[in-house]
C-alpha cells in the first residue's frame, strides 16, 4: 500500500508567509513518518498558477500572467527547499500535463452524465468589464449578517451563492457589479444527495470521523446537496474542451482539487 499524501498548493500570486508554512508543515512530518514506518508514501504538491488572483496582479505590475506565475512557482521551490520539504513531486497547475488531464475528467463527467448545461445569472463589473469569479463578489451574508465572500460565509459556514449578498461589490475595485446571464456546466451534485446520507451514517457508526465533521456535513445534507457550476468565464486556466465554449475555464473547485490525481500521474509517468 502506498500512503498518498497531497500538500495544499499556494497560490502563485504573492510571496509565501508564515501562515502557509504553518498550514504546509503537517503534511512533510507525516510523510517523513510514515517513510521512517518503513511506507510507501507519495507526497505531492505544486503552484497554483490558474484564475484570477494573477491576473490582478498581472494587470498591476503591467507584466504578463505567465511572468508572475513563473516568479512565484520559482520563489516557493526555492524555499521549500531551503525548508527541507521533502515533495516526491512539486508541480505546477498550469502545465501541459495538467491541463490535458482535467480536460479529459472533464469530458468523463460528461459522458457519464454528471453534467448538464444551465444558463445563470452571474455578477459582471462593468468597471473591470468582466464576470466576477465567486471569491471576488464580497458583501453581506443574508444568514448572519456578517461580511462573506460570494462562496461562503467564513462566519456561519453558509455556503453561498453571489447574488445570495447583500450590498454586493466587486473585490478588485469596490464597485457595485451588474447581473448578466450566462450559459455554463453544472455538476450534478443532487444525484449523490442518498448515496452520501449513507456514506456519513456508516461513518458516524463506526466512529471514523470527529464530531464536528459529522454535524456539520449531516446540516449540509439536510439542507440539499446543491448543483455547482463547473465551468468559469475567467481570464486563465483550463479551457473547456468543446466547441462553443472557448474562453470559458473549468471552474477552480473541480480544476485545482483535481490536480491531486494529475501530479500523480505526471510522477508515475
Amino acid at each position: 500500500m502506498t500512503v498518498f499524501i497531497g500538500g495544499a498548493w499556494p497560490y502563485a500570486n504573492g510571496s509565501l508567509h508564515l501562515g502557509h508554512i504553518a498550514a504546509l508543515l503537517p503534511g512533510d512530518i507525516l510523510a517523513r513518518f510514515y517513510r521512517q514506518k518503513g511506507e510507501k508514501v507519495l507526497y505531492v504538491s505544486g503552484s497554483d498558477c490558474n484564475g484570477t488572483p494573477i491576473s490582478i496582479r498581472a494587470n498591476q505590475e503591467k507584466s504578463t500572467i505567465e511572468a508572475i506565475a513563473n516568479r512565484y512557482h520559482e520563489e516557493f521551490v526555492a524555499c521549500f527547499e531551503k525548508l527541507g520539504f521533502s515533495y516526491d513531486s512539486y508541480t505546477r497547475t498550469d502545465a501541459e500535463h495538467h491541463h490535458k488531464s482535467v480536460q479529459a475528467i472533464f469530458l468523463k463527467l460528461l459522458e457519464n452524465g454528471y453534467l448538464y448545461k444551465k444558463t445563470s445569472e452571474q455578477a459582471f463589473c462593468e468597471t473591470d468589464y468582466q464576470f466576477l469569479p465567486d471569491r471576488f463578489v464580497e458583501g453581506t451574508c443574508p444568514n448572519c449578517g456578517g461580511k462573506a465572500r460570494g462562496d461562503q460565509c467564513d462566519h456561519c459556514s453558509a455556503i453561498l451563492d453571489p447574488l445570495d449578498l447583500i450590498d454586493k461589490r466587486c473585490k478588485i475595485c469596490g464597485n457595485k457589479p451588474t447581473i448578466k446571464e450566462t450559459e455554463h456546466f453544472y455538476f450534478s451534485f443532487s444525484q449523490f444527495q442518498v448515496k452520501l446520507e449513507s456514506w456519513v451514517i456508516k461513518a458516524q457508526k463506526e466512529n471514523r470521523w470527529r464530531k464536528n465533521a459529522i454535524s456539520l456535513t449531516t446540516r449540509y445534507l439536510k439542507e440539499g446537496v446543491p448543483d455547482r457550476a463547473v465551468t468559469r468565464d475567467l481570464p486563465n486556466g483550463v479551457d473547456v474542451p468543446l466547441a462553443g465554449y472557448e474562453g470559458k475555464k473549468i471552474y477552480v473547485w473541480i480544476e485545482a482539487v483535481a490536480g491531486y490525481l494529475t501530479a500523480s500521474k505526471e510522477w508515475a509517468n
